[in-house]
């Protein structure tokens, strides 16, 4: 029988100054923490920075594992090395409050046995640089980091801050080791056979995880992760086809218009041409008015509003371009179902469906 504590999988690659952040924050909230706790640190960075990891882990008492490329993989081989029956993922970029370890403990302690997982909220620090800023207005970049504030369940939760039940983990056989992208969906994927195996995902808004600003502090960073999102959904309707709803994609309609526009050309001399920014302009008129509040009209608060409804194009990007890569041009025009879901019950609900 699995001994009763709290086991800490931490997949990385790189990042070796935080994950160094990381373990001193674990090492401060294991302080505080009624029962064991162990460390796992899986990686697969290149030799210079997995040595810079095998002495931190020293230095921090957790245990070094050479894993795998994936990092669903990585999280599957940590928890097959877990000696306890709770297990905790946090991701190497974040930082564990100091009471993280025992909420997460006590919540999942207290709870009934058809509670198999325990969401606690991720918030963003320090990121006070115009793209964040602008970025505060999306739906999509770091919406889903704050669900377990706002729900009393969720049917899924990014895996930054959520702690499992090893036994609920195993019986549904854990994360997908293959998806479309080496992170991004398979903490979505995992919560879905959770719940449709019986299992809830409870939220604590008091388990708090906080997330290094580096992947929000420029326009590319923020792009290459929409994207990213925008493909791991397209693998999703794969793997849960009946998900899927649907869902306007803009850059769809880009090249839609772009299709419509070329036989004519040449008759038009070039007229027809515009029908692209026509159709571009109509649709960022509509999405920058989404994101604007009712007394937002300030010229500075519609330019950030359009900048950011551009920026999460990059998730329609990702959609179109994995839709093509799959072979599925037939599904541009869907998109996933990300919180269609009864599994999901919120305190606050969002007024626009995420990945909309």
């Amino acid at each position: 029988m699995t001994e009763r504590g709290l086991s800490v999988v931490v997949p990385v690659k790189g990042r070796v100054h935080e994950t160094r952040a990381l373990l001193s924050s674990l090492r401060e909230a294991i302080a505080f923490c009624p029962e064991p706790v162990q460390v796992l640190v899986v990686d697969d960075s290149p030799p210079a920075d997995a040595r810079l990891h095998r002495a931190q882990c020293a230095e921090h008492d957790a245990r070094y594992v050479l894993g795998p490329r994936h990092v669903g993989a990585k999280r599957n081989l940590g928890v097959r090395l877990a000696n306890y029956d709770l297990v905790l993922f946090i991701d190497s970029d974040c930082l564990a409050t100091p009471d993280l370890l025992q909420r997460h403990l006590k919540t999942l302690r207290a709870a009934p046995p058809e509670v198999g997982a325990v969401a606690g909220p991720t918030y963003v620090a320090g990121a006070e640089t115009a793209v964040f800023r602008v970025m505060r207005r999306s739906r999509l970049l770091n919406a889903a980091f704050e669900w377990p504030a706002r729900c009393r369940r969720v049917g899924w939760a990014t895996t930054c801050n959520l702690a499992v039940r090893k036994n609920a983990f195993q019986s549904v056989g854990g994360f997908a080791e293959r998806p479309l992208t080496v992170v991004g969906g398979e903490d979505v994927d995992l919560g879905i056979r959770l719940t449709e195996a019986g299992w809830t995902i409870a939220c604590d808004p008091a388990a708090v995880v906080v997330h290094d600003k580096g992947s929000t502090d420029s326009l590319g960073t923020v792009s290459r992760r929409l994207v990213t999102y925008g493909r791991s959904g397209q693998w999703l309707l794969d793997v849960h086809p009946k998900r899927g709803r649907p869902k306007l994609n803009r850059v769809g309609a880009l090249m839609m218009a772009a299709a419509a526009a070329l036989p004519g050309l040449r008759r038009s001399r070039g007229r027809t041409a515009l029908l692209v920014p026509l159709v571009a302009a109509v649709l960022l008129a509509r999405d920058t008015r989404e994101r604007l509040g009712p007394t937002d009209q300030s010229p500075a608060a519609i330019a950030e509003a359009a900048a950011c409804a551009l920026l999460d194009w990059s998730f329609d990007l990702g959609e179109f371009v994995a839709a093509l890569q799959l072979g599925r041009p037939d599904r541009i025009f869907t998109g996933f179902g990300w919180t269609d879901d009864p599994a999901f019950e919120w305190d606050e609900t969002p007024d626009r469906p995420y990945g909309g």
